[in-house]
C-alpha cells in the first residue's frame, strides 16, 4: 500500500506525484510531511479528503522549513528521536519565495529533511518560471515574441547553494533513477541535522509533452547532462551517474513544447553550457573532464 495514496487529482503522467510515491514509500511511515503550498499540496489534500497516508501539515508557500523546524523542536522536547520531519516543496518555494526560510532551517542545523520536487516552474499558478526554469523556456512571464524568445537567464544551482552553508549532506535526483533516490533518501533519513534533496520531475501540463512519456523525458535529462545525479556529503562531491554515451541536448529539448520556439543559436548555447556544467561536475567530483569547452560556452560563463 502505497503511503501517498492513488486517487489525488494530479495530472496523469504527473511527475511530482510520481516523486511522492517514491518518497513516502522510501521513507516509511515513521514520518511527518510538512507541504509548502503548491501542487502536491492542491491535488493531494482538497477536504475532506486527503492522499496522505502519514502525518501531513500543509504550510503556506514561504514558511515551510519553519514549520518543519518547529515540529522537529517539538519532538526532540518530547524526547523522540526517531520521527523524522519531512519538507515537500515545489522549485517555486524552494528556489523563491520560501528560500529565506530555508537558509535560516539550514543556518540552525534543524533535524530536517528537505525535498524539492523540481519540476522547473510554477505550475500550480499558471506556468510562470521560477528560479529553477532553464534557459530558453517559454512560460507565461518568459513568452516568445520578436525580441524575447523564453528565459534568458540559467537556472540556479540549488543543491550547491544549499551545501554551502554546510550541511551534511545535499543531493540531486531523479524519478527516473529510482534505486539511486532511494538509496539518497535513505542515506539523508540517517543523518541528524539538516539535509536536502532534489528531484527532477518533469511536468507534462507545464513543459508541453504527452504524460505517458514522463519517465522518459526525466531519463532524458540525466543522459544528457541537463541535471546530474550527484551527492555533497560533508563538503565532497560525487556523481553518481556519469554518461558513457551522453545524447545531445537537442534529443530531450523538442521533446516539449516549451522549446519549440529554439532557433540554433539558443541549441548550441544549451549544449555549451551543458558541456561546461559537465566539465565543473568532473572536476568538483574529482574525475577527468571528458569534454573540450567551447570558446561559446566560455564566454558564455564571463
Amino acid at each position: 500500500m502505497h503511503l501517498f495514496a492513488p486517487g489525488h487529482s494530479g495530472c496523469p503522467g504527473c511527475g511530482p506525484s510520481n516523486a511522492l510515491i517514491q518518497v513516502c514509500d522510501t521513507l516509511g511511515k515513521d514520518i511527518i510531511i510538512v507541504n509548502a503550498t503548491g501542487c502536491m499540496e492542491i491535488t493531494s489534500s482538497q477536504y475532506p479528503q486527503t492522499a496522505w497516508r502519514v502525518p501531513y501539515i500543509h504550510s503556506l508557500f514561504q514558511n515551510a522549513p519553519a514549520v518543519a523546524s518547529g515540529v522537529s523542536r517539538a519532538l526532540k522536547a518530547q524526547g523522540n528521536d526517531h520521527t523524522k520531519v519531512v519538507v515537500i516543496a515545489g522549485d517555486g518555494s524552494t528556489y523563491d519565495i520560501g528560500f529565506g526560510s530555508l537558509s535560516g532551517m539550514l543556518e540552525r542545523g534543524d533535524d530536517v529533511l528537505y525535498v524539492c520536487y523540481d519540476n522547473q516552474l510554477y505550475a500550480n499558478t499558471g506556468v510562470q518560471k521560477s528560479g529553477a526554469t532553464p534557459y530558453g523556456a517559454s512560460t507565461t512571464t518568459t513568452m516568445v515574441g520578436s525580441v524575447h524568445k523564453g528565459k534568458e537567464n540559467e537556472r540556479k544551482p540549488i543543491v550547491e547553494i544549499v551545501a554551502a552553508h554546510g550541511i551534511k549532506y545535499a543531493a540531486s535526483a531523479s524519478i527516473a533513477y529510482y534505486a539511486d533516490l532511494q538509496m539518497k533518501l535513505r542515506k539523508a533519513m540517517a543523518i541528524k541535522g539538516s539535509t536536502f534533496i532534489a528531484i527532477d520531475a518533469p511536468c507534462c501540463l507545464g513543459a508541453g509533452f504527452d504524460g505517458g512519456i514522463t519517465m522518459k523525458v526525466a531519463k532524458l535529462s540525466v543522459q544528457s547532462r541537463l541535471w546530474y545525479l550527484f551527492e555533497i556529503e560533508n563538503g565532497k562531491y560525487k556523481l553518481n551517474f556519469n554518461p558513457s554515451n551522453p545524447k545531445p541536448v537537442r534529443e530531450y529539448l523538442e521533446m516539449q513544447k516549451r522549446f519549440k520556439h529554439l532557433d540554433e543559436k539558443q541549441f548550441e548555447h544549451i549544449q555549451n553550457q551543458a558541456n561546461l556544467t559537465y566539465n565543473e561536475m568532473l572536476e568538483k567530483s574529482g574525475l577527468a573532464p571528458k569534454i573540450e569547452a567551447t570558446a561559446a560556452a566560455e564566454k558564455a560563463q564571463i
